[in-house]
């Protein structure tokens, strides 16, 4: 049974989504500690979601509302979260609802920004991680793979992932009312992870030629000569931070990177030494006429919110970023859902074929085992031109047929039990069916689970 713990922008305040996503490394393999019937765990964590995929061994017919209370304390005390808390925050999807819930997160539906393109590559590797950890299975990993393939089907075949929705080219165009020319703009990026690309492409794209990058993990070097930037030093930090017209940073450290303190220190070093050759400025303004506008694109936050203490400091962080998102474009929206709504069917109908699977092979081995026996006796009697085992083989085929097709039939339509018990009754062939629990759809608040799966069925 698959189940999703979800919290985002959506249903969670920003204070417990960057608790959440600080502890994401750590909760996966946490949360399969909880309990037995937890087989797998995919966490996917970024600024604005904290999700957990989980892969339930629960026979039919069964809740699994104490599973996922396991699986909910164990998120809580890896981030330090109150349970019930997170129950009363937490959205709970379960069976085939699961596969249309991710692949809408992963073709940037749910997203701040609709349509946004870094969620992809976000959902792809919090799969990587799991592998690393251990702590995916075959089912979530054919979850997370169909998810991928959704998305770069959005991509392709509507205009909802075209260039330039992110988060990154939000945030800066809400920064162009404070920017009268990027090109005469001083920006220093601050972090070289995964938004740091995207980040300086957004800048450029907008003219920006003036841009510095420095690193808290000492990656900066690196990162400058595979863009074509300078790098910063770390004992010139301070002194840049405190100078340049735009900071943006996009670091994932669990600390403040940038605070009133280190804008502090640079400014009264700017006063000390004047014009600043070691990092190429010319001429200046007077720290008191700086005017800057700093992006924090970080969860946990890269920025104190004490820098708007300084005089011309203004601070554009995610929550800020996220009341300002944009409208759906509703055509390329509906067309997005179309695909998502029609690979997640697919995707529940395959997992219920697959569901049938050890009953499909139990009748395969009856029928080749009876076809064998006869190929043998034709044999024995001097029958061995090859044209009677031809024949036999032929019909075994033939007979077969219909029985797997009726198979798919009954699996899409989620009645496989009558595929079961007729295969019973005809044959006498008799195989464990893996549990129908995934087969249900629903989506809730945590709170709601044990009435909502009762009224579903979780088998069903």
């Amino acid at each position: 049974m698959l189940i999703c713990l979800t919290a985002s922008h959506k249903n969670a305040g920003f204070d417990m989504l960057e608790r959440l996503s600080a502890s994401s490394n750590q909760a996966a393999p946490r949360i399969l500690d909880g309990h037995d019937a937890l087989q797998g765990a995919v966490v996917i964590s970024t600024c604005n979601r904290f999700e957990a995929y989980l892969d339930l061994a629960a026979p039919e017919g069964s809740s699994p509302v104490e599973v996922v209370h396991e699986a909910v304390r164990a998120v809580g005390a890896v981030a330090g979260l109150d349970a019930a808390e997170l129950r009363t925050t937490f959205g709970f999807v379960h069976g085939n609802a699961v596969a249309g819930h991710l692949f809408s997160v992963a073709s940037g539906l749910e997203s701040v920004v609709v349509g946004e393109g870094e969620i992809a590559g976000q959902v792809r590797r919090s799969l990587e991680q799991a592998r690393s950890d251990g702590t995916t299975t075959p089912e979530l990993e054919r979850l997370f793979q169909r998810a991928s393939q959704t998305s770069r089907r959005v991509k392709n075949e509507t205009e909802l992932g075209g260039e330039g929705r992110s988060l990154v080219r939000l945030a800066l165009d809400l920064g162009e009312s404070r920017i009268t020319d990027w090109a005469k703009t001083r920006v220093l990026l601050v972090g070289t992870g995964r938004f740091a690309g995207a980040s300086l492409a957004a800048l450029r794209d907008r003219g920006a030629t003036d841009v510095r990058v420095y690193s808290p993990s000492g990656r900066a070097e690196k990162f400058a000569i595979g863009h074509g930037i300078d790098a910063v030093a770390h004992d010139e930090f301070a002194l840049t931070a405190a100078t340049v017209d735009v900071i943006v940073t996009c670091t994932t450290v669990e600390h403040h990177v940038v605070d009133r303190e280190l804008l502090a220190a640079g400014r009264a070093e700017h006063e000390r030494v004047g014009a600043l050759p070691r990092i190429g400025l010319d001429a200046p303004a007077p720290a008191a006429d700086i005017r800057q506008l700093v992006i924090d694109l970080g969860l946990p936050r890269n920025v104190a919110p004490d820098v708007v203490e300084l005089p011309g400091v203004e601070l554009l962080d995610l929550e800020t970023i996220k009341i300002h998102a944009p409208l759906e474009e509703l055509g390329a929206t509906d067309a997005a859902r179309a695909i998502v709504l029609r690979d997640a069917r697919a995707f529940g109908e395959s997992g219920e074929e697959q569901r049938l699977a050890p009953a499909v092979v139990a009748l395969r081995k009856h029928v080749f085992d009876i076809l064998d026996a006869e190929i043998e006796r034709a044999a024995s009697r001097g029958d061995d031109d090859g044209r009677t085992e031809a024949a036999l083989r032929h019909m075994a085929g033939v007979l077969l047929h219909t029985p797997m097709v009726r198979s798919r039939e009954l699996a899409r339509s989620g009645d496989q039990q009558s595929w079961i018990d007729g295969l019973e009754a005809i044959f006498g062939v008799t195989a464990p069916v893996e549990s129908a629990g995934a087969a249900g759809a629903g989506e809730y608040g945590l709170s709601d689970a044990p009435d909502a799966v009762r009224r579903t069925g979780s088998a069903g």
